[in-house]
């Protein structure tokens, strides 16, 4: 398929070299949300028959798809809407965590679940595809750490700071429109997103966000960040959906590469990935309609004058470089931080208040960054 406004008699030639390179090479791409629609089309029942990953064809992900795409891991979003806040969604982020444990159960001779580096790297090498779990917003773990931890030890290796709502103790993105007004500013001492960077012990990803000075979207990263970022060995996966693309609801896969360009001139090529969002958006771009379109993008890099290092680190490297120094900075701080958030910042009225003490500086009041106790559950999303 040609791009609009670009040549492309080369397409086939770019494509095979797509495909060989990614033929011998990992392919993490960060973020995706299949588990998300299957709780939509199923309610999580995944013998149905029409739920069936290998027939499944009406999403962006299915196994014949993620073949055609060479992708050897994935990070599958455990998402739950904001409106589970202060309700159900620590239940809702569990029951979604069991849905790709699940999907590694129904078909283990595609998927497998792992948790670390090492295991992805053992999935790869078995022809399967590397399965890792990613939690979609602070408002999952209820402002609790000991649920935060709780969510690593059952597999979950980032969460991000926010979605599209404020948490007690983190502003989302939507406070930089006009649509909300911070109460944060940023994040509170619970908290203490773009102070994230320099306040984390180790490097953070934005997990799926594009370049702020191609598309000024506030969902996306802009120059100042991205050179924290280069600072301080963190990453950037670049989202595909059209609107953080080009601020319309019109892309393709061209404008998608100038965004990973982008940020690779001003952070670095070790600081870029790819981070889709397929099934977690309604728009993608042209050439980069589902998981089996990677080649194409591979391809074009290449005609971009990309070296197989510099696209070897966007496909898998770099993420997992960032993965094994966060391990690093887990494994050599294991005192867990224990102060909760003080019980007047909490919201909803189905709550106790066992623990805390009705006496005035009998709890202890926060003081320590959020970002620096997230350190203890490996990977750490800067937005969402």
């Amino acid at each position: 398929m040609c791009i609009p406004g670009r040549p492309c008699g080369d397409v086939p030639v770019r494509r095979m070299l797509g495909w060989s390179l990614l033929s011998a090479t990992l392919s993490l791409p960060r973020h995706n949300d299949l588990p998300w629609q299957l709780l939509k089309k199923f309610n999580n029942q995944l013998r149905l028959p029409e739920a069936n990953l290998t027939v499944l064809n009406d999403t962006h992900t299915n196994i014949p798809k993620l073949r055609q795409g060479h992708v050897g891991a994935q990070f599958w979003s455990v998402y739950v809407p904001c409106e589970t806040q202060n309700k159900d969604a620590v239940k809702r982020t569990l029951e979604q965590m069991d849905v790709v444990q699940r999907m590694c159960d129904l078909y283990p001779e595609t998927f497998s679940c792992v948790t670390d580096p090492d295991g992805i790297e053992r999935a790869f090498q078995s022809g399967k595809v590397a399965s890792l779990m990613g939690v979609e917003g602070g408002h999952s773990i209820d402002s609790s750490l000991g649920v935060l931890r709780t969510l690593y030890r059952l597999g979950a290796r980032y969460m991000t700071l926010t979605h599209s709502c404020n948490t007690p103790w983190a502003d989302n993105w939507l406070v930089d429109t006009n649509d909300e007004k911070p109460v944060h500013h940023g994040l509170s001492p619970f908290g203490k997103v773009r102070n994230t960077p320099s306040l984390s012990l180790a490097p953070v990803i934005f997990s799926h966000s594009s370049a702020y000075g191609i598309c000024p979207h506030r969902r996306n990263v802009p120059d100042d960040v991205l050179r924290l970022v280069n600072s301080t060995g963190s990453l950037v996966m670049v989202n595909f959906y059209n609107n953080y693309v080009t601020c319309s609801n019109k892309a393709n896969l061209s404008n998608v590469a100038d965004h990973l360009d982008y940020v690779k001139k001003v952070a670095g090529a070790k600081t870029v990935g790819f981070g889709g969002d397929y099934d977690g958006v309604t728009g993608l771009p042209t050439g980069l309609e589902d998981v089996s379109k990677y080649p194409a993008l591979v391809a074009e890099l290449l005609a971009r004058n990309w070296t197989e290092e510099e696209v070897k680190g966007a496909l898998a490297e770099n993420l997992l470089r960032v993965f094994r120094q966060v391990e690093r900075v887990t494994q050599a701080n294991t005192a867990p931080y224990e102060s909760p958030i003080a019980l007047e910042e909490l919201e909803g009225s189905c709550r106790t208040n066992y623990g805390y003490s009705t006496d005035a500086g009998t709890a202890q009041r926060p003081s320590a960054a959020l970002a620096l106790a997230l350190v203890l559950a490996p990977l750490l999303s800067v937005l969402s």
